[in-house]
């Protein structure tokens, strides 16, 4: 019996910010120093490079819980399923509920223990558990339900990946703005009509690698702040996810026995415009292809920026949902789930549809 998704889901924040509402905003360099360059230059740039003219952010009301929460009674009713029947909850996410106007998470109880309470499911042999593991964490999460079903553990899982980045970014960072908030989700059993994963590769990069995402202080130096926030190298991140999603691309479909005229679609996690496009143009020069086959790789970042762990899944249940303009799965297309992020992690999984 093949293990795949069987139904899919996604919540989409309601408020949206545009890139011209970082006008105002006092930008600084990572030393406090101030950047001598208009506002209105170092959006563009940023437009340019990530491809984000807007993002979603949370109501001041939602959590990432109440996110997730939205997007599995989705994937749920779109999988036409028994929520009593689930025997996994696993919630990917990186900052645990973090109240507007908060910088601290709250993961006590778990994220996943929230989703079930808010589902008011009773069954209590239906476990539920967080996982952190940066970006691509909905990914792994994907892994480990498809483990517990083919170890014969599990029949059906609940996958989520949620956060509300928006909540946990310095204001005076220029890479606030790619930060952004939602939550996706999908439904895992052994079922015919369900999908399937054919293969998948994991790898944490952690002597040099470890620290190109952290927690770091304001860039203003002035005020009184002993919050952390999201910092990272960006170039270093670039040049790692260059030299190692695409080799793991690689690894996948070649173990999965998959010629490269067979691969449909490429979900990659909405990072950065540029980025993706490098990586997925890299993966197809491995295999001897100068050019990237047009629409292999569809793209939301534009509209929605940044959510981590719930851009693939997001992406995923728009596609189904034939939301995404010129993109479209058909029962046996193969295709790519692949990622990378904080730890620094990699992964990707081929998975027949």
């Amino acid at each position: 019996m093949p293990i795949g998704i069987t139904g899919t889901g996604s919540y989409l924040p309601t408020e949206i910010t545009k890139n011209e509402d970082f006008e105002s905003h006092k930008f600084l360099n990572s030393d406090g120093s101030n950047i001598n360059v208009p506002n209105p230059l170092i959006i563009k740039k940023f437009k340019a490079i990530t491809g984000i003219e807007e993002r979603r952010y949370a109501r001041k009301d939602l959590n990432t819980s109440d996110l997730a929460f939205f997007a599995s009674e989705k994937a749920i009713e779109d999988a036409g399923i028994d929520k009593e029947t689930l025997d996994y909850i696993i919630v990917a996410h990186n900052f645990g509920d973090v109240s507007y106007g908060k910088t601290q998470g709250n993961t006590l109880p778990s994220l996943a223990t929230r989703v079930k309470h808010k589902l008011a499911i009773k069954n209590p042999k239906c476990v539920a558990y967080d996982i952190l593991f940066g970006c691509p964490g909905w990914v792994q999460a994907m892994i480990q339900a498809h483990a517990f079903i083919k170890s014969g553990l599990a029949k059906k899982c609940l996958v989520i990946g949620a956060d509300t980045l928006s909540r946990v970014v310095d204001k005076y960072d220029r890479d606030t703005m790619i930060y952004s908030d939602g939550a996706g989700a999908a439904i895992v059993e052994d079922n015919k009509d369900a999908g399937e994963i054919l293969f998948h590769d994991s790898a944490t990069y952690a002597t040099d690698e470890a620290n190109y995402l952290f927690f770091g202080e304001t860039y203003n130096k002035e005020e009184k702040d002993d919050n952390l926030y999201i910092k990272m190298f960006g170039r270093k991140i670039y040049e790692f996810a260059l030299t190692h999603v695409p080799a793991a691309m690689k690894h996948c479909l070649d173990s999965a026995n998959i010629p490269i005229e067979d691969l449909k679609k490429i979900f990659i996690h909405q990072a950065n415009e540029k980025m993706d496009e490098a990586i997925v143009q890299r993966f197809y020069k491995l295999y001897g292809q100068k050019e990237t086959p047009e629409g292999v790789m569809p793209m939301i970042i534009e509209k929605f920026g940044n959510s981590s762990v719930a851009t693939i899944p997001t992406l995923l249940d728009l596609v189904n949902k034939n939301e995404v303009e010129n993109q479209k799965l058909n029962k046996g297309d193969v295709i790519i789930f692949a990622s990378v992020g904080a730890g620094m992690n990699v992964n990707a999984i081929v998975y027949r549809v």
